[in-house]
């Protein structure tokens, strides 16, 4: 689609640095076209305050503020949770799977106000253009997508500080507090500055740098005990509090910030071929991940246990990699939840600097026979039976053994 055929843009505006300065550029390039701001609640708190006011006074001619949290959790969180999925041993997903359901309720907004174009901040150099744009590609392949980043001479975000300067763009960052940041409900990123360089220690100490939470050091020097119930992979209370999905995640973070739990500092693949260093706050998500899998050590059976793992690891790069709306996704989705009808019960994990200590799991489903696994005398597992098992197993080593032996001579 030609420039000048564009009148009518969608913004996916997060009031940050990029989209801030986004609207004012795009009126400038193509033909001062109207821009409709959308901004996807998931989470975001305070970052959306006078986030209307800012939108129309830089050029926007309406801001659409969707809350998104619910669904967020339900539709994009849980599926993942009951996945297992974590990219690369560490990254529990938290931009990952917000991408998505921003960019999907931004399809719609852009078709109900007849738009023809949807635009979005993210560079040329992360994971989030790709995982927008798959999503437009998926429910509207007739939009035209613009990326500034791909287009505009502006090379860093100094030049973006600058360019907002000259527009009388108000910021909330400065140019010595100025890390790329992604907050949600269930997580919080920071990259950029002192942490481009692997070989910096994240200043977790330093005021201002944690906002989910305290460095492990700071955290109480006694233990605080946490039980968490699940039905069919999902967590619905804790300490036997029924509670709805944000209330649930919301206090999940609180215990789990209060007690250090949750900080990963890596060096994770990007989908477009770079390595990025990123330091991430999940305090809630990472209690939740690990008293859901203690749950299937109880709950799933050995072969559908270890299957299950292979499948996490590809659910999680197709997340990673902005492939939601797959049928592959959706398929092993369909896997996972085969999976979880027996995955109930509930887990006793010990909060303490950091660390997050099994201390007790029962389930009406549990797999777990006691009476089996005995050290003691019982009368259920005749150990003589092995003999046979082994001979069995072992035929292949033990021919291979036998028959090699000739081969070199």
């Amino acid at each position: 689609m030609d420039k000048k055929d564009i009148k009518k843009v969608v913004l996916a505006y997060s009031g940050g640095l990029d989209t801030s300065i986004i609207i004012p550029w795009l009126k400038e390039n193509y033909n001062n076209c109207e821009v409709i701001a959308v901004s996807g609640d998931v989470g975001q708190g305070t970052e959306l305050d006078g986030l209307e006011e800012k939108a129309i006074k830089t050029g926007a001619s309406k801001l659409y503020i969707l809350d998104l949290k619910e669904k967020f959790i339900t539709d994009y969180i849980w599926p993942t949770l009951k996945a297992g999925a974590v990219y690369e041993k560490d990254y529990l997903l938290g931009t990952s799977f917000a991408r998505p359901i921003i960019a999907k309720e931004i399809v719609e907004i852009a078709k109900k106000e007849g738009a023809d174009a949807i635009c979005h901040g993210c560079t040329g150099k992360g994971n989030d253009q790709v995982r927008f744009e798959l999503t437009i590609k998926a429910f509207a392949p007739e939009l035209a997508i613009i990326a500034p980043w791909r287009e505009w001479s502006i090379k860093s975000r100094e030049e973006e500080i600058a360019y907002a300067e000259a527009h009388n763009i108000p910021l909330k960052i400065n140019r010595e507090t100025n890390y790329s940041k992604d907050k949600n409900l269930w997580h919080l990123s920071h990259e950029g500055l002192d942490l481009e360089d692997p070989a910096n220690e994240p200043q977790y100490l330093k005021e201002g740098f944690l906002e989910m939470g305290v460095a492990p050091e700071a955290a109480p020097d006694k233990p605080t005990y946490v039980t968490i119930h699940f039905e069919q992979g999902v967590p619905t209370a804790i300490d036997g509090k029924e509670m709805g999905a944000i209330e649930l995640l919301e206090t999940a973070n609180k215990l789990g910030g209060e007690n250090g739990i949750g900080l990963a500092d890596l060096v994770e693949n990007r989908l477009v071929g770079m390595k990025s260093r990123g330091v991430y706050e999940t305090p809630g998500g990472t209690i939740l991940y690990r008293a859901h899998e203690i749950l299937e050590t109880l709950c799933l059976d050995r072969d559908t246990q270890h299957y299950k793992e292979l499948v996490a690891a590809k659910y999680a790069e197709l997340v990673y990699f902005g492939q939601w709306f797959t049928p592959l996704r959706e398929a092993l989705a369909a896997f996972v939840d085969e999976t979880q009808k027996t995955v109930t019960g509930d887990v006793k994990l010990k909060l303490y600097k950091g660390n997050i200590i099994p201390a007790g799991t029962t389930s009406p489903y549990s797999l777990y026979s006691e009476e089996v696994a005995t050290f003691d005398e019982d009368e259920v597992y005749n150990q003589a039976d092995s003999a046979g098992f082994i001979n069995l197993f072992g035929l292949p080593i033990k021919v291979r053994a036998e028959l090699s032996k000739n081969w070199d001579k």
